[in-house]
């Protein structure tokens, strides 16, 4: 529980620091004790007792906790907002002043985006017949354009964005979104890559990188599989034949991380986004934490297109994780035992695996060991078995519609940015209460609680997919209630 909680805190650290660090001077260690609260809580109730923690007390001061933390954290952010100097015009005086006659004094060419000869420019790129221009909004790192859409949205990006290229080039990045009235907008915000031309960034492209942490984390992965397979002890004298009885589990695992990822980066690759390779990240195998790995990830360093671009990148992942890890799983599960199912026999015991924590765990459970496998007994997993069970765990996980999980990437490109941060919302809530009917999704809870729910826009965030890719998401949503969800008695009665 120590090292979860410590885990869990550098994680959360580092992701207040990246989102709102810039945002507010309120100091980050505090919004950090703020929204650690609820999980100190749960560790004090669970150092007193597994049956104190399940006091009303306790479970009401939990919840009241995820409740309030939230709250606070807000507060805190809003308090701490440098405010406004005054010599800098607000989004409405820039309004204001834009609706003067020709000869009065305009606001200082410093303060605006553009010069007036840039702005006439920029009107003529808005043609009456696609998007109607009603005003422009100064912002302090933005220009909204606000009007009325005459045409579908990717006739209407297309025809923009070109106009916007042939006078400007690459100087601005042309965003399409809908505003909190549902109505769509333009806004233009200044090409960070074009500024990163001048200067000397990191390469995307580090296959060096991306190797030797390929080649360490196939070291501790397969040092870690041979402590599952029992080969490797703390009486190891260093055997190297007992090392190699680890490689099953660690090709396994690598493969099904590695196709996960793959699935991103081929799925960016087609639509030109840059995004790096593939990066292993090797963990020490520990009696706490025995895998070797913490996963693999890669990272977009340019914006996404659009929504349906979001989508094929999200859901590429896990689909292709899938493909591989259910072949992995059932053949891990056909050269696995079975053994009485006891008291300590749960999703986390590989000795003592309880196959109906899962509706699809228990289905491939029957369909690789038939009737060895029954409501009454338990699986002692093959280490090949427990590299497909951490596959669907990083599938399952990835695929909650939380935020920037790809989960979140799919019902933002479903639903739209707004509906996707509010289904992420209740899938936040859904998780923490199953947690309470099954402790092991305590963990999950907590890390989505601190995931921020709302993705980041697309360029063009306004046009929908078609409907071969709704379908497809929803079967992706399908596959992780199946995961996650345990099999109800009866449906378990029947599979086992």
């Amino acid at each position: 529980m120590l090292f979860w909680l410590l885990l869990l805190g550098l994680f959360t650290y580092l992701i207040i620091y990246r989102s709102v660090s810039n945002l507010t001077r309120t100091p980050v260690w505090l919004l950090w004790l703020v929204m650690m609260l609820p999980a100190f809580i749960w560790v004090v109730a669970i150092a007193q007792g597994e049956q104190t923690a399940t006091e009303p007390i306790w479970v009401a001061l939990l919840l009241l906790s995820f409740v309030i933390c939230p709250i606070v954290y807000w507060i805190l952010i809003q308090k701490g907002r440098p405010e406004r100097s005054p010599d800098v015009p607000s989004p409405l005086d820039t309004a204001k002043a834009e609706t003067q006659s020709p000869m009065s004094t305009p606001l200082p060419e410093t303060r605006l985006p553009l010069d007036r000869d840039e702005e006439a420019t920029l009107k003529t790129c808005f043609s009456w017949a696609v998007f109607y221009l009603k005003n422009l909004e100064y912002r302090p790192q933005a220009l909204i354009c606000r009007g009325h859409l005459r045409t579908s949205p990717e006739v209407a990006y297309k025809t923009v964005r070109e106009n916007i290229i042939r006078h400007f080039g690459d100087r601005f990045l042309l965003v399409f979104q809908e505003g909190l009235d549902g109505k769509p907008f333009f806004a233009l915000v200044p090409n960070p890559q074009k500024a990163k031309k001048s200067q000397s960034s990191a390469p995307t492209f580090r296959p060096g990188l991306a190797i030797g942490l390929l080649i360490v984390t196939l070291m501790t992965t397969t040092f870690a599989g041979g402590i599952l397979a029992g080969s490797i002890s703390e009486e190891w004298q260093g055997n190297f034949a007992d090392l190699i009885l680890g490689l099953p589990y660690a090709a396994s695992l690598m493969l099904i991380l590695g196709v996960h990822e793959l699935g991103h980066y081929l799925a960016a690759r087609r639509y030109r986004i840059q995004s790096t390779l593939p990066y292993f990240i090797p963990v020490p195998p520990a009696p706490i934490f025995p895998f070797g790995t913490f996963g693999a990830f890669v990272q977009m360093r340019s914006p996404v297109p659009n929504r349906k671009a979001l989508f094929d990148v999200g859901i590429a992942g896990p689909l292709a994780g899938l493909v591989v890890t259910i072949p992995i799983l059932m053949w891990g599960l056909a050269h696995s035992s079975t053994t009485a199912l006891g008291e300590d026999s749960s999703i986390l015991n590989f000795d003592s695996f309880r196959p109906s924590t899962s509706i699809l765990i228990a289905l491939l459970s029957k369909l690789a060991l038939g009737s060895e496998v029954t409501a009454t007994t338990a699986i002692d997993l093959h280490p090949v078995a427990i590299a497909g069970l951490l596959g669907l765990v990083v599938t399952a996980l990835n695929l909650m519609p939380v935020g920037q999980l790809d989960g979140g990437h799919v019902v933002h490109a479903m639903f739209g940015q707004r509906m996707g941060a509010a289904i992420g919302q209740v899938s936040r809530l859904l998780v923490l209460a199953l947690a309470f009917a099954q402790r092991e999704f305590l963990v999950w809870a907590i890390l989505l609680f601190f995931m921020p729910v709302i993705d980041e826009p697309a360029l063009n965030d306004v046009s929908e997919l078609d409907n071969r890719r709704d379908l497809l998401g929803l079967i992706a949503l399908g596959l992780l209630i199946l995961i996650v969800l345990p099999a109800p008695p009866v449906l378990a009665d029947l599979l086992l």
